[in-house]
């Protein structure tokens, strides 16, 4: 079995980086911090954002309510205050099927 190299995943992600992941602007995830109590960035003395994983996963699901279901920011703080669980379980659901089509994509062009 060949040696495999394990992905160094970092502890915090710069506000610049989130926004790369996310595909878009700094100034969306400021926006969301401030009304979205979920998401608790630690800041350092300077005042830059430093994002964990579970902050990452709040703004993909931020991103996915009001971004891809087209939610107002209200109507997301809602969902979210109300059943935060249930919108994650539907989101990774979504996010595990988009990759498999994906994939089968990939495959179908490898056969052609």
């Amino acid at each position: 079995m060949p040696y495999k190299e394990k992905k160094v995943e970092k502890l915090y992600y710069s506000i610049g980086e989130v926004a790369d992941m996310l595909k878009v602007n700094t100034s969306l995830i400021r926006f969301w911090e401030k009304n979205f109590d979920i998401i608790k960035p630690h800041k350092n003395k300077k005042g830059n954002r430093y994002f964990t994983k579970e902050d990452i996963e709040n703004l993909k699901l931020i991103y996915h309510l009001v971004k891809e279901q087209r939610m107002t920011l209200e109507g997301a703080q809602k969902k979210l205050s109300e059943n935060k669980q249930s919108v994650s379980d539907n989101y990774k659901i979504i996010e595990s099927l988009t990759s498999i089509k994906q994939m089968l994509l990939e495959i179908k062009d490898q056969l052609e």
